[in-house]
């Protein structure tokens, strides 16, 4: 059963990820590490006595489509009234409309928790707080006060309305319409398809945000329109009126994350009124609806970032835990009686490590880009620097976590053996789930075309020689520490920024001289580079906090491993980057 680690997130919060000096400098207010402690507790409880153990209830029930309505798998609903009851969906949200206004940090690493607790669960309250951030920022004054409140309290949900069964990445291609009305509000008609968490039965009311096209809108993403379309409308005096012209028509048979319900939505087909078309309400301008979504969309990805830490951390306890238990010949040096436990082998001591380095690593590159996204919120003449980091990391932060969540729930089957292939363990399960993480939001392949063509060059590309020369000394640190547990750890990690580096120059070069297909050959790798470099100097940035506490030296045993073990990869993911776009140009013919 997952058990929350509380005190490896409190330590990669605040020894990693910066949190510690944010607090000392009161760049996060009043806020104080009492404080801290204590939600992380609490929220380690919840995950751990009260979502871990519906986890598998909701993957074997999934959610069901009866007559037109949907239920959710066997105590949910109450497990959602109790998580909303312990003002967990406000935790970010602005205060004037009942949010607790608590930094970014905080938030990714509670959805950590409740994402390993079960993934499909967490996924309705994080389109809720995306919905309720795209809002805040871009909505009228009067849709903020009428449905922020209730949104932030968790009373209703919100949802993300973007693909449709011709349009997945590509959204200037979309063809659910809206037509303006004289009171103002419009008439939206269409069909959306995979809307997370469409329809349910936690809540009265469903608020959804929806991207459409008006009739004399420009054509592709410039002409694209956000509204908000609620389930129930609103009367006057806040309670709920008739029911909007929209339902769930079907739901998706899915690899994984069963118990979310994954929605094909119709809008406008004259069901539930005498009058066609579902009532919506214009959030932003007309036209420049993309950019309110992005609002909700680029702290999505690394929210589905954290859903990748938080399977990868969930199939490395269920691993370790096994590997304690099963037994099997007997390990090289194993004095035991009998046959050892199958972690005393070094092949399985090697997956396990892989495992946890994947995760820890993960774990502090995610919390790095909540740290920036709190630090860019901070009035000051830092904000820009912040704001351009957390730019920088967002899209690593999706991808890496996200491909490290699939790995390492592979691993984890692996380890389990043949029994990893048996639903009874409960490994499977964590590789189904995590398999959709590199998919939504943005395909990591989407995310690698961003990394290199839009956050490479921010700043003439100053930012990103800024933080790898910030990771360098790291690396100088750990030399100079002469502490011989780190091993090659220093040279290693010296090394791995060196390919980083030369990768990084030989991209932006390529993409200033207008060289997109040949450095869009190597995005992806040149994306995974990044990552493990910066899983090395993350693990070694622990181990450095470790070392400075007196304590005993396994986090600079994990790094030492990785960095021996792992880091070599940049190599050759270097030259992929640099030399692969000819070979790839070459055999596109063979594709057909």
């Amino acid at each position: 059963m997952y058990k929350a680690p509380v005190d490896e997130i409190s330590f990669t919060l605040k020894h990693v990820a910066g949190m510690a000096g944010a607090l000392e400098s009161g760049a996060l207010g009043d806020l104080g590490e009492d404080l801290v402690d204590a939600i992380l507790s609490e929220a380690g409880r919840f995950a751990t006595e009260e979502v871990a153990p519906l986890g598998d209830v909701g993957d074997r029930q999934g959610s069901r489509l009866v007559d037109g309505k949907v239920e959710t798998p066997d105590g949910w609903r109450d497990l959602y009234h109790n998580w909303i009851g312990g003002g967990w969906n406000g935790l970010t949200a602005p205060e004037e409309f009942g949010g607790q206004n608590l930094p970014h940090m905080l938030h990714v690493a509670a959805m950590e928790m409740w994402n390993a607790g079960s993934m499909a669960f967490a996924l309705g309250p994080t389109l809720t707080m995306g919905a309720v951030e795209a809002l805040e920022k871009h909505g009228s004054e009067a849709l903020k006060a009428t449905y922020l409140p209730k949104m932030v309290s968790g009373e209703w949900t919100g949802t993300m309305n973007l693909t449709e069964p011709h349009a997945g990445s590509d959204l200037g291609v979309l063809k659910t319409r809206a037509e303006r009305r004289d009171d103002g509000s419009y008439r939206i008609f269409g069909q959306k398809i995979f809307i997370t968490w469409g329809e349910h039965d936690f809540t009265d009311n469903i608020v959804h945000l929806v991207l459409a096209r008006l009739p004399d809108a420009p054509a592709g993403t410039r002409g694209i329109s956000l509204f908000l379309v609620p389930k129930f409308l609103v009367n006057a005096d806040g309670s709920l009126g008739e029911r909007n012209d929209l339902f769930c028509h079907s739901l998706e048979h899915k690899l994984g994350i069963h118990g979310s319900p994954t929605c094909t939505m119709i809008y406008g087909d004259g069901r539930f009124g005498a009058e066609k078309g579902a009532v919506g309400y214009l959030i932003g301008e007309e036209n420049r609806g993309l950019a309110c979504m992005f609002t909700m969309m680029n702290n999505a990805r690394l929210a589905v970032g954290m859903q990748g830490v938080a399977i990868a951390d969930a199939a490395t306890q269920k691993a370790i835990a096994f590997a304690k238990e099963r037994t099997q010949g007997k390990a090289p040096g194993w004095s035991g009686q009998g046959m050892s436990p199958i972690i005393e082998h070094p092949d399985v001591a090697r997956m396990l490590l892989t495992m946890k380095a994947l995760t820890q690593g993960s774990r502090a590159i995610a919390y790095a880009c909540a740290h920036a996204v709190d630090m860019g919120h901070v009035e000051g003449d830092s904000a820009a620097y912040w704001q351009e980091r957390s730019s920088l990391l967002t899209p690593i932060a999706k991808s890496f976590a996200t491909d490290a969540g699939v790995d390492v729930a592979s691993l984890g089957v692996q380890v389990h053996g043949g029994m990893g292939f048996i639903e009874e363990t409960g490994a499977a399960r964590y590789l189904r789930d995590a398999r959709i993480a590199p998919i939504y939001e943005g395909t990591n392949g989407i995310q690698a075309i961003d990394l290199v063509t839009r956050k490479l060059p921010l700043s003439g590309g100053a930012h990103v020689r800024g933080f790898i020369a910030e990771l360098r000394e790291i690396a100088s640190a750990v030399s100079a520490s002469n502490r011989e547990g780190f091993g090659q750890t220093a040279a290693r990690l010296d090394a791995a920024l060196d390919d980083l580096t030369d990768a990084t120059e030989w991209l932006l070069a390529a993409v200033s001289a207008g060289q997109l297909s040949e450095a869009l050959a190597g995005a992806t790798a040149y994306q995974r580079l990044f990552g493990l470099a910066l899983t090395g100097a993350y693990l070694a940035k622990g181990g450095l906090a470790e070392a400075s506490d007196g304590k005993d030296e396994q986090r600079i045993a994990l790094s030492r491993f990785a960095a021996e073990n792992m880091l070599a990869e940049t190599s050759a993911l270097k030259d992929r980057v640099v030399t692969g776009a000819d070979s790839l140009a070459a055999a596109r013919a063979v594709l057909g």
